[in-house]
C-alpha cells in the first residue's frame, strides 16, 4: 500500500472517530496538528508516514474523555493500523508515540523516544498555545464547568502525573500549570521558534485578562 493511500484512510477513520468530540479535540484541531508536524518535519530528518499518521491518531481516544484510560488511545490506533495491514515496525512506532507524547506523560515515567516523537510532540503543544490554545483552554473549562478564574485558588507548580489527572482547576491555573511552560519544552528548532510569538500572546492575554478583572480602566 502506498504512502498516500495509508494516510487517507486514516483521515477517514479519524474524522468518523472524531464526529461528535469535544471542539478542543475534534477534527480541526487534528488537522492543524498534522499540518504543523508536516511543517517541521522538513526542517527534521524524520520518517514522515510515522510522523503522519501520529499526527492523526494521537487523540484518536483522549484519555480525559474516557474516564482516563490512557490505553484506550495506543490500543484504538493499534486496532486500526492492524486492519489496515501497516508494517508492524511502523504501527509500533506510532503507537509508543501516542503513548508518550502528552504533557501528563512528562510528569511521569517515559518509555520511549525518537525524533518523530519530538516533531508531532511539539506540533500537539503548539496547538495548546497561543490564541487556539486559550480558545481551547476556555472550550475545555466550559466543558468540564470549570471556573475562569479564582483568586483564591492558586496554581499548583509542583504536580505529579496523578495530581494532573485529577486537577479540577479554573482555567486561568492552567496557563501557570501547563500552557506557559511549554515553549521551554519544545524539542526541535521549529517548534521553539514558533512558539515565542505564542507564548508572548498568551502574557498578554493574561494581563488583560487581570486588568479587566481588577476594574482597571
Amino acid at each position: 500500500m502506498q504512502k498516500e493511500e495509508i494516510v487517507e484512510l486514516t483521515v477517514r477513520f479519524v474524522k468518523d472517530s472524531l464526529k461528535e468530540a469535544e471542539s478542543g479535540h475534534d477534527w480541526w484541531h487534528i488537522l492543524r496538528v498534522w499540518n504543523t508536524a508536516k511543517a517541521i518535519a522538513l526542517e527534521e530528518q524524520v520518517d514522515g508516514l510515522i510522523v503522519e499518521l501520529a499526527s492523526l491518531l494521537h487523540d484518536i481516544a483522549d484519555p480525559k474523555f474516557h474516564n482516563g484510560d490512557e490505553e484506550i488511545g495506543p490500543e484504538t490506533a493499534k486496532k486500526f493500523m492492524q486492519s489496515i495491514g501497516l508494517q508492524q515496525d511502523i504501527a509500533f512506532h506510532v503507537e509508543q508515540i501516542i503513548r508518550n507524547m502528552s504533557f501528563k506523560s512528562s510528569l511521569g515515567k517515559l518509555t520511549f523516544h525518537s525524533k518523530e516523537l519530538e516533531v508531532v510532540q511539539d506540533a500537539d503543544r503548539l496547538d495548546a498555545i497561543g490564541a487556539i490554545g486559550i480558545a481551547r483552554a476556555f472550550t475545555y473549562g466550559g466543558y468540564k464547568n470549570r471556573e475562569l478564574f479564582n483568586p483564591q485558588i492558586p496554581p499548583n507548580l509542583n504536580m505529579s502525573k496523578e495530581d494532573y489527572k485529577k486537577n479540577t482547576a479554573p482555567t486561568i491555573n492552567h496557563f501557570y500549570e501547563k500552557l506557559l511552560l511549554l515553549k521551554d519544552k519544545m524539542n526541535t528548532a521549529a517548534g521553539k521558534r514558533l512558539a515565542e510569538k505564542r507564548h508572548l500572546f498568551m502574557e498578554d492575554f493574561l494581563n488583560q485578562f487581570y486588568a479587566e478583572w481588577n476594574g482597571e480602566k
